[in-house]
This record gives structure tokens, sequence and C-alpha cells, in this order.
């Protein structure tokens, strides 16, 4: 399943047009729009902060909230979209793949890698996107980074990694790798997105080959982060002209940034991503345009 044609402003049937006129003038009422994050854990995401300041800046009379559903119950949750009439719906772990097959359509994204970030209604049907790798292309942009004509290099092999990786290959990015500890994953990742695969261990000649070249190194490892620390490749292959993207924002200075930093390379964390994903997913959901000041702000509030 695939479609190619964006889905119209996310109007669930029966529902009332968006308003930006008439707006709420004391807070949630019968007329208010639900969305949701769906995922386990979910208590610590930053999504209802930032759609929620979102909603705010526009006078959309949305609200966002988070709903904690166990593994093995994706399907449940997409029963509830529809039988609730919610308006629109993230996706994360463990969630992204076994959403996919519960819904009506799924954009070219989704259907390539087989996950889903967001549920966006198009009419009476329910259409799953994966947003991410668009979230981070519009990150690198709005940092001053424009990956076309890039070499870039991935770490790692997973969905984050992969959304990546065929974002940036879309982008027209001269050359992408793809590099994980467990070389068949690296392969399978790089054909599927249309990349490269980098053979050998993080210290070996062929990754160290790639970085001396690259411009971008996107991390989409889980390697650095929360307290656990750690560096996913070896500090001596950073150097100044090339541009670290994390994708984790919890620190929000990893290892990785902080040796890069060191030899003088830019860097930046997983929130510029997190925002502009949620921006794309604004988009999809209200028709309007996402206020990605206030965004950023509810972003980095924590």
């Amino acid at each position: 399943m695939s479609s190619e044609s964006a889905p119209a402003r996310s109007e669930p049937p029966g529902a009332d047009p968006v308003s930006t006129t008439d707006r709420p003038r004391s807070g949630v009422t019968g007329r208010t729009r639900v969305a949701a994050v769906i995922g386990d854990p979910v208590e610590h995401s930053r999504s209802p902060r930032i759609l929620n300041a979102a909603f705010a800046a526009t006078g959309v009379d949305w609200v966002f909230t988070a709903f904690a559903v166990a593994d093995g119950h994706a399907g449940e949750a997409v029963a509830a979209v529809r039988a609730l009439g919610i308006a629109g719906m993230s996706v994360t772990m463990p969630h992204k793949a076994a959403v996919a097959e519960h819904l009506d359509d799924l954009d070219p994204a989704a259907a390539t890698l087989g996950a889903v970030n967001c549920i966006a209604w198009d009419g009476e049907r329910l259409v799953g996107h994966n947003t991410d790798g668009e979230g981070l292309v519009a990150a690198l942009h709005a940092d001053g980074l424009d990956p076309r004509d890039r070499s870039v290099v991935v770490l790692g092999a997973g969905g984050a990694a992969r959304a990546a990786a065929r974002a940036l290959v879309r982008s027209g990015a001269a050359d992408v790798g793809i590099w994980n500890r467990t070389a068949d994953r690296a392969r399978a990742a790089a054909e599927l997105v249309g990349a490269r695969a980098i053979e050998g261990p993080a210290e070996g000649p062929e990754l160290a080959a790639a970085l001396a070249s690259a411009d971008l190194l996107v991390n989409a490892t889980p390697v650095g982060m929360g307290a656990s620390g750690g560096i996913p490749v070896p500090p001596s292959l950073l150097h100044p002209g090339l541009y670290v993207s994390e994708l984790i924002y919890s620190p929000l200075v990893t290892p990785l940034m902080s040796a890069a930093a060191e030899v003088g390379a830019r860097t930046s964390n997983g929130l510029g991503m997190l925002v502009h994903q949620a921006a794309v997913a604004f988009r999809l959901w209200t028709g309007e345009e996402p206020p990605l000041e206030p965004m950023r702000t509810a972003a980095a509030a924590g």
C-alpha cells in the first residue's frame, strides 16, 4: 500500500472544519479536537508539550495528549481512532510497524520503511506516514546544512537510521553510507533505501575512509543516550569539516557531540528533528503552517 499524494487536511468523518477564527475562549470544549501519541512507555514524550504549543500559537481548537498502549494492542488503538474520531495520532515504539496493517493506506516513506510515526485522515481513510526523515532534512536545512551533493555516513540500521538514510538519498546527497556493527543489517538497510553499506568494525579502514571524506555524520544508534555514555565511533575519525547530527536529545549534549566539538566540527542534537517531524504532522492534521519558534521553545523546555 502506498500513496504518492499528500492527504487533505485532517477531518475525521462527521467533524466540523478546522477553524482558526472561531477560537475557543475558555479552554477545552465539546468542539475541541483531540490528537495524541501512543507508545509504551510514553510518559516521557515531549510531543504533548510541542504540539500543544503549536495549537496555542495558531489558535487551532485542538488538544494533544499521550496514551500508554501496551505492545500488541496497536490494532485496538487504530480502532479507537476510528470510533472516537481522534483527529490525529503520533506513533512511537513499540507500535511503528504494527499499526501499518490496520490503516487504509501508507505514504511512500511508510510503505518503504514498514514503519508509521504519524496517522492522518484523508477523507474517511486513515493514512500512515513516516515523517522522521523529512523532519531530519528540515532540521538540517534550518541549521544551514543542505544535504544535496554531500557525502553522508549514517550510523545504525534500525528504523530511525533507515528513515534518515532514505530521506538523505532522496534529498540529493552524493553518497550515503550506512554502517552498523552487524554488517548484514547494514547491507539490508542500504538495499532498502538505495544507499551503500559500509563494512567492517568501527575501528576498521572502511568506516575510517568513509568518515574522512564525509560532510555529514548522522548517529541513529542509541549509543550515548541517557546516562549510559559511550561514543559510537572512535573520536580520532572526527574532523573539523564534519557536521555531526545526533538523533538523541537526552542528554542534549552527547559524548559524540562533545568529541566532535573538540575537533572543531559542528553539531546538533535530536531536538531539531523532533520539532520538524512534529511540524510535518501538524501540517498534515490541521492544514495550517506550523509555528516553529513556539514549538522549539516547548521542546527545549524538556
